[in-house]
């Protein structure tokens, strides 16, 4: 393979430990039965107000097409992690909330998600987090 430009290096290897990352959150979640996917629904529920929130505003907070979120959602559903909530103002917007099943999962999850996220950081100081997600909030 050729010589990358610095822009498609920091693509590439932005791809690559996003894969890595994003399969350690899952093995770390697995044993509460959820994907990383899931618990990014689950935890942006959990901080919504009234846990509640509408399907685009889901989509667009864990970077999924609409469609991409209705899948996502619907095996939730069926385990309870979540449910559909009528909008009284416009029957057209279709809502999501956690239900308690879903905010004792989550409780869970984060704390499994968090010691295993913590102990692959331990080498980097808070200064070098700092920094990492200063550099990629400039790039989203």
């Amino acid at each position: 393979m050729g010589q990358l430009p610095p822009s498609l290096e920091l693509l590439f290897s932005l791809s690559g430990t996003v894969g890595k990352l994003s399969k350690k959150a899952d093995r770390a979640l697995a044993v509460h039965g959820i994907s990383l996917s899931e618990f990014m629904v689950l935890h942006y529920l959990n901080y919504a107000q009234n846990q509640v929130m509408s399907r685009t505003e889901l989509a667009d907070a864990v970077n999924l097409t609409a469609s991409g979120v209705t899948r996502l959602l619907t095996p939730m559903e069926k385990i309870h992690l979540v449910e559909k909530e009528k909008n009284n103002r416009d029957a057209r917007v279709s809502l999501v909330k956690l239900t308690f099943t879903g905010r004792d999962i989550y409780k869970y999850a984060f704390l499994s998600c968090k010691n295993t996220f913590d102990e692959s950081v331990k080498d980097i100081s808070a200064k070098q987090l700092s920094t990492v997600l200063e550099v990629l909030n400039k790039l989203s």
